[in-house]
């Protein structure tokens, strides 16, 4: 299994308009070949798709979901403050 981490932006819409929030998307490639996405951040937002590119459309738009749902029942929206990355690099010089 490959597992992946990818930082997504997600647009939503409130009162005020549009707004933009970024997200950590765990991507893992699944035995037969294709993909589940989580967000950590967004309890129970998960998906599936037969490619990269799929799951990635999938988690976008249950992401939006997730947060639209969040706004309209009065709910906080879940964020990743205080959250720090760094970029490793591995191997020999």
């Amino acid at each position: 299994m490959r597992v992946s981490i990818r930082r997504r932006r997600s647009l939503v819409s409130s009162n005020q308009g549009l707004f933009a929030m970024r997200y950590t998307v765990i991507l893992e490639q699944e035995s037969d070949g294709g993909y589940v996405a989580t967000v950590p951040s967004l309890p129970g937002c998960v998906s599936q798709g037969d490619t990269r590119d799929e799951v990635m459309r999938n988690i976008r738009e249950a992401a939006d979901l997730y947060i639209e749902d969040c706004i309209a029942a009065g709910d906080p929206v879940p964020t990743e403050a205080g959250k720090e990355y760094v970029e490793l690099k591995t191997g020999t010089s």
